[in-house]
């Protein structure tokens, strides 16, 4: 049973991870790979509602449904690019830093594909979907209804 409505929250106080997707949006990163991301940890997380939204979002923007499926086993096929996998790698550490640290081999992975504006918007990016499914996990907030623009 959800226990706080996201139509009942105080005013604002979500506006700090608005404001963070703005910005990673805008910070030219590829949609697709954020989506990648943005489903990645929220797999990670067990965020039923994160995980509706997303799926929906990157079947929208063009992301195949079985790349989407394979996401949770993306080490073991080589659906998803050398880009994706440092990427998704990067992620997961940073999602579960209390059990990995984000060592220089990491982040040379990194610095292959991106620039450190992009790797310092990732980082946010991974930072703005963990703060959502923490609200979204806390709050209980029912899945599977979600609309595409829904929030937009």
């Amino acid at each position: 049973m959800e226990r706080i409505s996201f139509q009942t929250t105080p005013e604002g106080l979500y506006n700090g991870l608005y404001q963070m997707g703005n910005y990673v949006e805008n910070a030219g990163l590829d949609r697709k790979l954020l989506m990648l991301v943005d489903y990645r940890i929220s797999q990670i997380n067990g965020c039923a509602f994160c995980l509706d939204m997303h799926f929906k979002e990157a079947i929208e923007v063009g992301e195949s449904a079985v790349r989407l499926s394979m996401v949770s086993a993306w080490k073991e096929t080589d659906v998803f690019s050398e880009m994706e996998q440092a990427a998704l790698r990067y992620a997961e550490q940073l999602t579960l830093l209390s059990q990995y640290d984000i060592d220089d081999e990491i982040y040379q992975s990194l610095r292959k594909f991106y620039s450190e504006n992009q790797i310092a918007a990732l980082t946010l990016a991974i930072v703005k979907i963990n703060g959502w499914n923490r609200f979204m996990k806390a709050f209980k907030t029912k899945a599977g209804a979600y609309q595409v623009g829904q929030f937009a």
